[in-house]
C-alpha cells in the first residue's frame, strides 16, 4: 500500500512536471506564431543575431567600394554644408575626369534649390532697380548659365554614371509632405496586386530637384529601417509608395552599374504561387545578381566589421586632386558623411554610433559577394516545428531522468541546436531563430530541477520585505545571513550621500510627448539604478528625473566613500556610452550634475503614520544636494565635499572652490573626481596641478599670474571652469574685494 502511494506521488509529480513543460512549450510557440509578442524574447532574438554577426563578420576592408568623406577636414577646408553646387560639380567632374571611378552614389539629398551664387539677387535687380537697364539685361543673360549652380550640377552628372539620393516618410493626417521628383519606380503601381505583400509603405518623400533628378542615371532611397531596439540590422530593399515600389540605393547603384537592367522579383515557384497565402517574394534579382529578402522585402546588412570596413577619402581630398590619380579607378563611389554634426550616424549591431553611408556600402559589398543572410517567411514554420518537437521531447523526456542525466542530455541538445545553426548561417548564408529554442529547452529544464524547492529562508524573506526595495539583491544574501544585525529603527552613523538631477529637464520635458518622455526616462533611469547598486549603494528614491541614494546603511559598508565615488564616475560614463544610442532615436541630449557628500547622518525609516521610507537626514545629506545644484555653475559633472576627498585618497580631485552654500555659515571646499589616480594621465594629474596653482594665486588676489595660468590651462583644454575665474578675475579687478576677503564664493540661492 506505502509502495503504491509512493509510486502514486511520483507520477504526480512526474505529471506536475510535464504540465508545466508543456506549458512553456505553448507559450514560446505562441510567441512564435506572433499571437503573443513577449519583447524580452525579441530582444534576446536580436541579441543573438548581433552575436552571431559579430563572430562571423570577416573584420576586412573592402577595397571595391570608397566612401568620399563630408568630415570634419572637409567642412573645415571647404566651409559649412550644405556646398554650393557648383562645388559638387567639380567634385563629380574631379571622380570621372581625373580619377576615372566606375559610378558615384550621393548619399545625401538636393530637395532645394542653390542660390549661393546671388543669382536670384541680380535676377530681383532686373525686374526693380534695373528694369530697362539692356545692358544689364545682356551681361546678366550670358552669366545665368555659370551663376544657375543647379543647372551646372545638372549639366555636369548628366551622361555619367551617378546615382542620386533621396528619402521616403511616413506622416500622419494631413501632413504629409513631398517634395521634389522621384525617379521611376522599379515596379509600377499594380504589379503585385492581390499578392497582400506587407512592403514597408511611406505617404511623403523629399526627393531632388527635377532637373537634378532628370539628368542623373538613377536614384534610390536611404532610409535607415531599425529593429524595435533602434539598431539598423536590415534596410528596405523596396518602398511602396502609392502602390509602386521604389529601389534603396544600393540597389540603384547595383543596377546603374550594370546598365540599368530591369528588376525581377523572385516569387515562390517562380512566381506560379502568387496569389496563395505564401505570396512573398523571396529575393530580387539584380542583373547576375540575387539579393535574399524577408517577408517585408528588407534585406539583412552583411556588416563586414567596424567602422573603416572600406577605405574612407575625405571630400576636400578629392576636391582638391590631393589623392594619386589611380587610387579610385574603378572603384564604386559612395558620397556621404560622418560629421556628427550632420547626423547620418546610426546604430548597428557592430557598433552604437556608425556612419550611415558605410551601411549601404556594406549592401553593395554584400551583394557582389553573394554573402547577403537570407531570412525568408518560411523560417517561421522551421522555428514553430523545432520549438514544437524539441519543446515535446524534452518537456516529456527530462521528468523520468535523473539530475545528471538531465543535465547532460539538456546541454547536448543545446549544443547540438546551437551547432546547427551556426552551420545554416556559415554555409547557406541563412538565418534561423536561435534564442527562443534556448530559453525554452533552458526553462524547461530549469523547471525540472528546480521543483520542489519551494520557498527561501524565513529570514531571508524577512529581510526581503524590509529592505528588498532599496539595495541590491546581493546585499540582501549578505544580509539574510544575519537578519538580527538589521533593522529599520533610526541610528546616526558616518555614510555618503549622492544626488543625481537631469540638467534642462524642464525644457526636455516640455519638447516630448508624455509617452515618448516616460519611455527616455526608463531608459535612463535603469542603468543609472543599476551603477548604484554595482557599487553596494542603497537607492532612497527617485523624485521626478532625480536620484537620491546613499551608503554604509543599512549594511555597514566601511567604503561607503569610496564606493559611491566610483559610482558617481561609473554613471557618467554610463551616460556617455547612452547619450549617442538616444541622439539616434531622437531623443535629446542628456547631461547630469552628481553631488557626493560624506558625514554623521541620521538612517532609519522615517515619515508619518500615512506613509514611511527608510531615508538619511542631517546637514550632510544638506550639503550633497547642494553640490548637485551648482555642478552647472562650474560646469563638471560630479561634485564632492572634502570628507569625501579625504576619505578616498586613491581618487585624483581637481578642486573647484570654497563656497558657502545656501544655509551654511562655514565655508567648504568642493571637488571634482577624475577617477583612480593610477589609471589617468600624467598629462591630465600635470594640467590639475597647473590649476590648483592657479588657484592659489588667484586666492592671494595676485590677478596677472593667475589669469596667465588660466589662459594657459584653457588653451590646452576649454574647461569651463577656467572662464568661471577669468570671469571672477575680470570683476575683482574691477572691483576690488574687501581686505578680509578670503577667497571663498557665496551662493545665495540653492
Amino acid at each position: 500500500m506505502a509502495a503504491r502511494e509512493r509510486s502514486g506521488c511520483r507520477v504526480k509529480k512526474r505529471a506536475i512536471r510535464i504540465v508545466l513543460g508543456m506549458a512553456v512549450v505553448l507559450f514560446f510557440l505562441l510567441n512564435a506564431a506572433h499571437v503573443l509578442n513577449i519583447r524580452f524574447i525579441q530582444q534576446m532574438e536580436a541579441f543573438s543575431y548581433d552575436l552571431r554577426l559579430n563572430l562571423t563578420m570577416p573584420s576586412t576592408q573592402d577595397r571595391r567600394v570608397v566612401i568620399v568623406d563630408i568630415d570634419e577636414k572637409s567642412l573645415a577646408q571647404e566651409g559649412r554644408w550644405p556646398w554650393s553646387r557648383n562645388k559638387l560639380a567639380r567634385l563629380v567632374d574631379q571622380l570621372f575626369d581625373r580619377y576615372h571611378v566606375a559610378i558615384a552614389g550621393f548619399d545625401v539629398v538636393f530637395a532645394e534649390k542653390d542660390e549661393s551664387s546671388g543669382l536670384n539677387v541680380l535676377e530681383s535687380l532686373e525686374q526693380t532697380q534695373l528694369k530697362g537697364d539692356v545692358q544689364y539685361r545682356a551681361t546678366l543673360q550670358q552669366l545665368r548659365g555659370q551663376l544657375d549652380f543647379d543647372r551646372v550640377f545638372a549639366q555636369h552628372i548628366k551622361g555619367r554614371k551617378v546615382v542620386l539620393g533621396y528619402y521616403f516618410s511616413d506622416n500622419e493626417g494631413n501632413k504629409v509632405r513631398t517634395s521634389g521628383l522621384l525617379p521611376p519606380p522599379v515596379f509600377p503601381a499594380g504589379t503585385f496586386k492581390g499578392m497582400n505583400i506587407p512592403f514597408v509603405t511611406m505617404n511623403g518623400y523629399g526627393a531632388n530637384l527635377p532637373q537634378l533628378q532628370q539628368s542623373a542615371l538613377s536614384a534610390g532611397h536611404f532610409n535607415p529601417y531599425p529593429d524595435a531596439d533602434g539598431v539598423t540590422r536590415r534596410v528596405p530593399m523596396l518602398i511602396e509608395y502609392r502602390g509602386a515600389e521604389y529601389e534603396s540605393l544600393p540597389l540603384a547603384v547595383l543596377r546603374s552599374l550594370q546598365g540599368n537592367p530591369p528588376m525581377v522579383a523572385g516569387l515562390p515557384d517562380d512566381g506560379e504561387s502568387g496569389g496563395d497565402d505564401y505570396g512573398r517574394i523571396e529575393w530580387l534579382g539584380v542583373g547576375n545578381l540575387q539579393i535574399p529578402v524577408d517577408e517585408r522585402v528588407n534585406a539583412l546588412v552583411p556588416y563586414r566589421g567596424r567602422q573603416g570596413s572600406f577605405a574612407y577619402v575625405s571630400a576636400t581630398d578629392v576636391l582638391q586632386g590631393r589623392l594619386p590619380v589611380d587610387s579610385l579607378r574603378g572603384k564604386i563611389i559612395l558620397v556621404g558623411t560622418t560629421a556628427p554634426g550632420l547626423m547620418d550616424l546610426r546604430s548597428t549591431p557592430v557598433s552604437a554610433v556608425y556612419p550611415g553611408v558605410e551601411v549601404h556600402a556594406n549592401m553593395i559589398a554584400g551583394a557582389l559577394d553573394r554573402n547577403i543572410k537570407q531570412k525568408p517567411a518560411y523560417v517561421l514554420a522551421a522555428d514553430v516545428l523545432t520549438l514544437l518537437v524539441l519543446g515535446l521531447l524534452l518537456g516529456a523526456w527530462l521528468p523520468f531522468l535523473s539530475p545528471l542525466r538531465a543535465t547532460v542530455i539538456t546541454f547536448a541538445v543545446l549544443a547540438i541546436v546551437v551547432g546547427l545553426n551556426l552551420m545554416a548561417w556559415q554555409e547557406a548564408n541563412l538565418v534561423l531563430p536561435l534564442a527562443g529554442v534556448l530559453m525554452e529547452l533552458s526553462a524547461i529544464y530549469l523547471i525540472n530541477m528546480s521543483y520542489g524547492y519551494f520557498i527561501e529562508s524565513r529570514a531571508k524573506k524577512q529581510i526581503t520585505g524590509l529592505f528588498g526595495q532599496y539595495v541590491p539583491p546581493d546585499l540582501v544574501d549578505e544580509m539574510s545571513k544575519n537578519p538580527g544585525d538589521f533593522s529599520m529603527e533610526g541610528d546616526s552613523r558616518a555614510m555618503t550621500v549622492l544626488f543625481s538631477d537631469v540638467r534642462n529637464f524642464t525644457t526636455i520635458s516640455e519638447g516630448m510627448e508624455p509617452k515618448e518622455l516616460s519611455r527616455l526616462m526608463n531608459e535612463y533611469m535603469t542603468p543609472m539604478t543599476y551603477s548604484i547598486q554595482k557599487w553596494r549603494g542603497t537607492i532612497d528614491k527617485y523624485i521626478g528625473d532625480a536620484i537620491m541614494a546613499f551608503w554604509g546603511a543599512p549594511l555597514h559598508d566601511p567604503d561607503h566613500a569610496r564606493n559611491a565615488v566610483l559610482s558617481a564616475l561609473d554613471m557618467q560614463k554610463t551616460l556617455d556610452v547612452l547619450r549617442p544610442q538616444f541622439i539616434a532615436r531622437g531623443w535629446p541630449e542628456i547631461r547630469i550634475g552628481i553631488g557626493v557628500n560624506t558625514g554623521v547622518m541620521s538612517v532609519g525609516n522615517m515619515g508619518s503614520q500615512f506613509r514611511m521610507a527608510y531615508t538619511v537626514m542631517g546637514d550632510a545629506v544638506n550639503l550633497g544636494a547642494r553640490l548637485e545644484g551648482i555642478t552647472k555653475q562650474y560646469g563638471v559633472g560630479i561634485l564632492v565635499g572634502e570628507e569625501t576627498v579625504k576619505a578616498v585618497p586613491e581618487v585624483a580631485y581637481r578642486e573647484i572652490d570654497r563656497v558657502r552654500v545656501k544655509g551654511k555659515d562655514e565655508p567648504v571646499a568642493i571637488f571634482e573626481p577624475l577617477g583612480l589616480r593610477e589609471e589617468l594621465s600624467k598629462e591630465l594629474l600635470d594640467s590639475v596641478e597647473h590649476f590648483h596653482q592657479a588657484l592659489q594665486q588667484f586666492r592671494s588676489q595676485n590677478w596677472v599670474v593667475a589669469e596667465a595660468q588660466l589662459k594657459d590651462l584653457q588653451e590646452q583644454s576649454a574647461l569651463y571652469v577656467y572662464q568661471v575665474y577669468l570671469d571672477r578675475i575680470a570683476f575683482y579687478r574691477a572691483n576690488p574685494p574687501p581686505p578680509d576677503w578670503d577667497g571663498v564664493y557665496v551662493f545665495t540661492t540653492k
